[in-house]
């Protein structure tokens, strides 16, 4: 009696594994793989529920969404400064590789496939330029890193983007760096101040022979119509006499005026 119950309870587990076994749920950002007595399908399987042989097929499942993992790269500047780059990457597996990525990198290509290849990168920008111009060009520095990176990993993986968040100096470089940037401030002002010295300089020149053309113009003018003066100076006359003619003068201008 007590053996058939206990025979039943094994069938019964038997047969609940299998009808749980035989079922599998696919997540949304994920897609599914599945292996079949260690042979792996060449097609993924997309998010929802689906049916399985139980116990011989398994369901392995890859995360097809964003990611973001941090990258330390130490790098060496043109001038052999050493510097300790921070990065954050930003990935993703698109569906067209989720079975290459899980059958050769175990669903987790990051530190195999893509942190290598992005200090690489890194190190091959920042080893072109200075360490001065390295913490000036920081943007520049991530799009190049960024499109050599991709180039290294090529379509298997998407890298959608990279964060430089600290650029890390000696103390003593740091100082160099700050010291020369002074200078070159200085030396900006300077420049500027005789640009603008220059300018000015120009602008009177240019002033006074304006001036010194129209004076002539005037001369000329007078030389050959000597009479423009005193036409004039009726123009303008308000009616009133002047009160102070000065010596010597010949122009005749009516002392009041005539009711």
């Amino acid at each position: 009696m007590g053996g058939r119950i206990v025979g039943t309870f094994v069938v019964a587990f038997f047969v609940l594994s299998a009808l749980l076994g035989s079922t599998y749920v696919v997540e949304p950002g994920e897609r599914g793989v599945r292996v079949m007595l260690g042979t792996m399908s060449n097609d993924f399987l997309a998010p929802g529920f689906g049916l399985k042989i139980p116990f011989i097929t398994q369901i392995r499942r890859v995360n097809v969404q964003q990611d973001t993992r941090e990258v330390a790269a130490q790098c060496f500047s043109s001038d052999l400064q050493q510097i300790n780059i921070q990065l954050k990457v930003l990935y993703r597996i698109p569906e067209a590789s989720v079975v290459s990525v899980l059958r050769d990198y175990a669903g987790n290509p990051f530190d195999s496939l893509i942190l290598p290849r992005v200090q690489e990168a890194t190190k091959e920008v920042t080893a072109l330029k200075t360490a001065a111009d390295i913490v000036k060009t920081r943007e520049q520095i991530k799009v190049a890193a960024l499109d050599a990176a991709r180039e290294k990993v090529g379509t298997l993986l998407v890298l959608e983007d990279l964060v430089i968040e600290d650029v890390a100096l000696s103390n003593e470089l740091e100082q160099a760096i700050e010291a020369k940037m002074v200078q070159q401030q200085e030396a900006e002002k300077a420049i500027f101040k005789m640009q603008q010295a220059r300018t000015d300089a120009e602008t009177q020149i240019i002033k006074a022979t304006a001036d010194a053309e129209a004076i002539k113009i005037q001369g000329e003018a007078l030389e050959k119509a000597p009479t423009l003066v005193e036409l004039k100076m009726v123009e303008k006359w308000n009616g009133v006499s002047p009160q102070v003619v000065g010596a010597g003068s010949n122009i005749m201008l009516p002392l009041s005026k005539r009711d």
